[in-house]
């Protein structure tokens, strides 16, 4: 009860996240603030909980190879929904990409690149509640706590996005609010049933393979962390509200997982 608990909470983070989006039309400061906080709260997570944990049920090169692994898949769909051509804003190798995507488009736009990408993410951080609650139920809190920040940020961001891309586009399409609604619901639920699985599957497993799937999950959730979220957060930041965000997430982890 307590691992679908949590995972329920977590999951509906996102539809939340999306509905504000809708109500709110988040300002600029406000993503920055949010969008910050959710990566120094997982940066913390993985740091403070994540890692450790996996590194107290396996061996050291168990929880390096979970992590590279984790790290490795997340970059390979990254890469796979981008057609395998990325590039930064000022990456000198942006002008080509950009030609590569005009021949080749990415599977989907924006919005629907980030969203399923955020789909697939939450299959791992709701594996992280399920595993973690068969193991300990103060791991499980915090990991849940993070992901409801994480999931309610994103869900903005998100929501933000679509409706930049409505407007864009001179309201083409029919809803953007049903497209958010839509994304965000679709995140919730792949939470939710990959906590249960955790859960049920996966959570009596022996130590090592625990220790292995939470350093995958660490891996996961690094790299989104350092190329989604601290990247998005900085680029709404005024007056580095986006590092001081970061830093105040990261510091409330540390303490809980210091009082729990």
């Amino acid at each position: 009860m307590i691992a679908l608990g949590l995972a329920l909470i977590a999951a509906a983070a996102s539809p939340l996240g999306g509905a504000l989006a809708i109500w709110l039309k988040p300002s600029s400061m406000l993503l920055s603030v949010a969008v910050g906080l959710a990566g120094g709260v997982l940066l913390g997570t993985f740091a403070f909980e994540m890692l450790p944990k996996a590194l107290e049920l396996s061996s050291l090169p168990v929880a390096v190879a979970g992590f590279i692994l984790g790290f490795g898949l997340v970059y390979l769909l990254d890469l796979y929904t981008n057609r395998w051509w990325m590039a930064g804003p000022e990456a000198s190798q942006r002008p080509k990409v950009k030609r590569m995507h005009r021949r080749i488009r990415p599977h989907g736009s924006n919005s629907t690149v980030l969203a399923a990408g955020t789909s697939v993410e939450e299959l791992i951080e709701g594996l992280m509640i399920g595993i973690g609650a068969a193991f300990d139920p103060g791991t499980a809190i915090i990991v849940a706590a993070a992901i409801c920040i994480d999931n309610v940020s994103e869900a903005m961001s998100i929501g933000e996005l679509i409706q930049k891309e409505e407007s864009e586009e001179g309201g083409e399409r029919s809803s953007p609010n049903r497209r958010i609604m839509g994304w965000t619901s679709l995140i919730g639920a792949s939470l939710f049933v990959s906590a249960a699985v955790g859960w049920f599957l996966l959570g009596h497993l022996g130590e090592t393979v625990r220790g292995f799937l939470f350093a995958l999950g660490a891996g996961g959730m690094f790299y989104l962390t350092v190329t989604d979220l601290v990247p998005e957060a900085e680029s709404h930041h005024f007056q580095q509200s986006a590092a001081a965000a970061i830093g105040a997430g990261f510091l409330v982890i540390m303490v809980l997982s210091e009082l729990m």
